[in-house]
């Protein structure tokens, strides 16, 4: 497959999978109830609600107000991007008919097909869509459990306060200073997405503190994404600015220090330290027993997304154990909502699912306010493994950071936020 005809095909809107329009018999209407408005659990809410021709109710239930987009945030921190701009409404949802319920779940009963919000609202449901998103595992960080820690040293790795706020440290750091990320052993939510952020601290260095450092503190024993390409870019655009470490895996924090503590006891001090926590499936799955993976991911059945700890449960995104070279990435949750939206249609009106679902996976990186480069991949079932595999010859690699990725990567994010609020 060439390259332009696979960025044709891969658009945030394939995800292959039954799609029929549902006709639910009877008065009352099946009830569909979404965790978490991500890129997974906006993209299923949604897409339950139009291949069902509204003949399923779809209630949401997300704390915040409003979408925050991790993709791109990275950006804030270059000065290229203001939050606001990677933030949307969940108004278009509501208009096709999604009932939007701001809160949060404290817990699931399986057995009964109830979730309990921590308002004290239980909702009925016949098949819930779980998509919590990742937390983070601070035990393996102990002094980040001291009081005072998580204020003082950010991790940024959820879009939000904590994105302006970290940019703030960099603005406020004096030219000259060194700033410290530690990134965790994958996997971890986006692989690519800590050297990227090292690329857009460096570039804001470059441009307002040339005498500033960016020292990439990585527990893992190479780069785990696009290696090749971020590292050539390091050399030969931020030479003289960024560091990289490898297999310097982080054991604790002493955040008053601002210092990073890897398992061989060497201490790394900086002016500004971002760590970037170990991760797991979100509260809500752990709390319920979902994430069925050494307590820390949720596997699943691959052709509808249903938990293989819980029927009538699917879960979507970050949250499950990936399919081997799967990324945990917004367009890969997106692309299992719409597998998953199909498979429910099909479950609840008494129809098997598709057997053979594809899916589509694509990863830009911006190196610079506007010089960008991607990874993308194809998906298909494996009926014998049981698991989803990359289909050989497909997606490819950039050859090189440019400015027409820049733009490519831009519609990228227009499209797959329409698809998934709009």
């Amino acid at each position: 497959m060439k390259r332009r005809q696979f960025l044709q095909a891969s658009g945030a809107g394939l995800a292959l999978a039954s799609t029929g329009c549902a006709t639910i018999g009877g008065s009352a209407k099946p009830q569909v109830v979404v965790v978490g408005g991500g890129y997974g659990g906006a993209t299923a809410a949604k897409y339950v609600r139009l291949w069902s021709g509204g003949g399923i109710d779809v209630t949401l239930i997300e704390p915040n107000a409003s979408f925050i987009s991790c993709p791109l945030s990275n950006l804030v921190l270059g000065g290229s991007k203001q939050l606001a701009d990677v933030t949307i409404g969940y108004d278009a949802l509501a208009r096709h008919g999604v009932r939007i319920v701001r809160d949060s779940v404290q817990s699931i009963a399986a057995e009964k097909r109830t979730v309990t919000l921590a308002g004290g609202q239980t909702i009925a449901y016949d098949r819930l869509i779980v998509s919590p998103g990742i937390d983070f595992l601070w035990d393996q960080l102990p002094g980040m459990q001291k009081p005072g820690a998580q204020e003082r040293i950010l991790h940024a790795w959820k879009a939000g306060a904590q994105t302006t706020a970290l940019r703030a440290q960099l603005e406020a750091m004096p030219d000259g200073g060194v700033y410290a990320m530690t990134i965790p052993a994958a996997p971890y939510r986006c692989p690519p997405g800590p050297y990227e952020r090292a690329c857009q601290v460096a570039h804001y260095f470059s441009q307002r503190k040339p005498k500033s450092k960016v020292l990439i503190l990585d527990g893992n024993d190479d780069v785990v994404s696009k290696g090749a390409l971020f590292k050539k870019i390091w050399q030969d655009r931020y030479g003289s600015i960024i560091e990289y470490r490898r297999g310097f895996k982080t054991v604790d924090i002493d955040a008053s220090g601002r210092a990073a503590i890897s398992e061989l006891d060497d201490r790394v001090q900086a002016d500004v330290l971002n760590v970037i926590p170990p991760q797991r499936a979100g509260a809500i799955a752990v709390q319920s027993g979902l994430a069925n993976a050494s307590g820390r991911w949720c596997t699943v059945d691959f052709v509808t997304f249903e938990s293989t700890q819980a029927k009538n449960i699917h879960i979507l995104g970050d949250a499950i154990l990936a399919a081997p070279l799967m990324p945990k990435s917004a367009h890969m949750a997106n692309q299992h909502a719409k597998v998953c939206a199909a498979a429910v249609v099909d479950l609840l009106n008494g129809r098997a699912p598709e057997p053979k679902p594809m899916l589509t996976n694509t990863c830009y990186s911006f190196v610079s306010d506007k010089d960008v480069i991607h990874v993308a991949s194809v998906h298909a079932y494996d009926a014998e493994k049981k698991t989803l595999l990359v289909v050989p010859g497909s997606g490819g690699l950039s050859s090189a950071a440019n400015a027409l990725e820049g733009e490519y990567a831009m519609s990228w994010a227009r499209n797959i936020w329409a698809d998934t609020l709009g």
